[in-house]
C-alpha cells in the first residue's frame, strides 16, 4: 500500500499509456510528464500568489484578498480572467515581433528547468548524466528574455531597467554555480538523481543531507541568497523597483504578456527552489528514516512550498536595497565565502572521517565568516540609523 500510493503517478501514466498501440507509448509517456508539469506548477503558482498576499497582510496587519470565493481563495481566478481581458497595449516604435517573443521565450525556458528535477522517486521526465548543466543551460537564458523585454520596448526606462538586471543576474548566476559545484565534488556526479540517491542514506535514523555539513550549510546559505536575487525577490527586488525604473524591464507590457512575466518569476521560484531542495535538502527523500512510509513526492513538494513560505517571509520583512549594496554583497561577500567553500568542501573529500575534519571545517568556515563580515563593516563605517524630519 505504501509503495503503490508513493508511486501512484507512474503507474497511472504506464496505465494510461498501456492502452494505446505500441507506436505511440514513447510520445503519449513524454506528453502526458508535460501536460502534467504544465497543470502542476501553474497550479502551485496560483497557490502561492495566494498564501503571499494572505501573508504579507497579516504582516503588516491587513487581511489580504477576502472577496472572490470563501475568504478570498478564489482571488488568483479572478486576477488570472483580469489579465486574460485586458487590453494588450503595444508601444508604436516597439519591435512587434521581440516584444511579443520576450515573455514567452521566458516562461518556457523556465518550465525546461523542471524536466531534469526529480520530484519523486522514479518522478524523472528526462534522466541526464549531465542534469544540472542542463539546468542551468536553460536558466542563464532568462537573461536573454529579459534583455529582449526591455531592448523591444524602445523605452530607454526599460532599456535600463533591462541592463540593471541582467547585471544582477549575471553577477549572483556566478555564487549560485559555484555553490551547486560543492555538491558535485562530494557527490561525483552531476546527475540531480544520483545526487538525491546519495543523501537517502540514514544514520541513527538521521538523514545524510548536504546541508548538515559545516561546507553544506554555507553551500546552501549563499545558493539561497543567490536563488533570491536570481529570481528578483526581496530584498533584491530592484530590476521591478516602482520607485526606481517604474516597473524596470517590462514597463511597456499589459494583460496577459505582463501576466507571462508574472508567471515567470513565480514558477522560477519554484523551481530554484525544488533544485535547492535535490542539492541539498536530500530532494524527494524523507527527514527521518521512520517517515519513508509517506510519498516521496509529498516530501518533495513539502520542500518547495516550505522555501516559498521563507521568501515571503523575507519580502514582509526586510527593506529593498541599493544598487550598489546590491553588487558589492555580491562581489564583495557572497562570490568569496562560495570560493572558499569549495576548498572546505575539498577538505572534507579528503580528510579522514570523524570529529576532526568537523572541527576544521567549522572552524574556516566560521572564521571567514567573522573577517570578510567585520572587515566591509568596519570599510563602510556602518553604524545606527538616524531619522531626520523636515521641519
Amino acid at each position: 500500500m505504501v509503495n503503490t500510493l508513493d508511486q501512484i503517478f507512474v503507474l497511472l501514466q504506464h496505465w494510461i499509456v498501456g492502452l494505446l498501440p505500441a507506436v505511440l507509448q514513447p510520445f503519449a509517456g513524454v506528453l502526458l510528464n508535460v501536460v502534467a508539469i504544465i497543470a502542476t506548477f501553474p497550479a502551485l503558482f496560483a497557490i502561492a500568489v495566494l498564501l503571499e498576499r494572505k501573508g504579507l497582510g497579516r504582516m503588516q496587519n491587513r487581511i489580504g484578498p477576502n472577496r472572490v470565493g470563501p475568504f478570498g481563495i478564489l482571488q488568483p481566478v479572478a486576477d488570472g480572467i483580469k489579465s486574460l481581458t485586458k487590453e494588450d497595449v503595444v508601444p508604436f516604435r516597439a519591435d512587434a515581433v521581440v516584444h511579443f517573443m520576450a515573455p514567452v521565450v521566458l516562461v518556457v525556458i523556465v518550465f525546461m528547468g523542471f524536466a531534469v528535477l526529480p520530484m519523486g522517486r522514479n518522478m524523472t521526465l528526462v534522466h541526464m548524466d549531465g542534469a544540472l548543466l542542463f539546468y542551468f543551460a536553460m536558466g542563464t537564458c532568462t537573461e536573454l528574455a529579459v534583455f529582449m523585454a526591455g531592448w523591444a520596448s524602445r523605452n530607454k526606462y526599460s532599456l535600463l531597467g533591462a541592463m540593471r538586471a541582467v547585471a544582477q543576474m549575471i553577477s549572483y548566476e556566478v555564487p549560485l554555480l559555484l555553490s551547486s559545484v560543492t555538491v558535485v565534488m562530494i557527490s561525483g556526479s552531476l546527475s540531480l538523481d544520483r545526487i538525491v540517491e546519495a543523501q537517502n542514506q540514514y544514520t541513527w535514523g538521521l538523514p545524510h543531507w548536504y546541508i548538515f555539513t559545516p561546507w553544506g550549510l554555507l553551500a546552501f546559505l549563499m545558493f539561497a541568497i543567490a536563488a533570491t536575487a536570481e529570481t528578483n525577490r526581496s530584498p533584491f527586488d530592484l530590476p521591478e523597483g516602482e520607485s526606481e525604473l517604474v516597473a524596470g524591464y517590462f514597463t511597456e507590457y499589459s494583460g496577459f504578456k505582463f501576466a507571462e512575466f508574472f508567471l515567470g518569476e513565480y514558477v522560477g521560484m519554484l523551481s530554484i527552489s525544488g533544485l535547492g531542495a535535490t542539492l541539498f535538502l536530500g530532494g524527494w527523500s524523507a527527514p527521518l528514516a521512520v517517515l519513508n512510509f509517506v510519498p516521496s513526492w509529498i516530501w518533495f513538494f513539502s520542500k518547495v512550498m516550505l522555501s516559498i513560505g521563507v521568501m515571503i517571509w523575507l519580502r514582509g520583512t526586510l527593506p529593498r536595497l541599493r544598487q550598489d549594496q546590491l553588487m558589492n554583497f555580491a562581489w564583495k561577500f557572497v562570490l568569496p565565502m562560495t570560493l572558499l567553500n569549495l576548498g572546505v568542501a575539498a577538505l572534507w573529500r579528503f580528510m579522514d572521517g570523524g570529529w576532526l575534519r568537523w572541527v576544521v571545517c567549522s572552524a574556516i568556515v566560521l572564521g571567514t565568516y567573522v573577517l570578510v563580515g567585520r572587515s566591509e563593516m568596519r570599510r563602510r563605517h556602518y553604524g545606527p540609523r538616524s531619522y531626520r524630519y523636515a521641519e
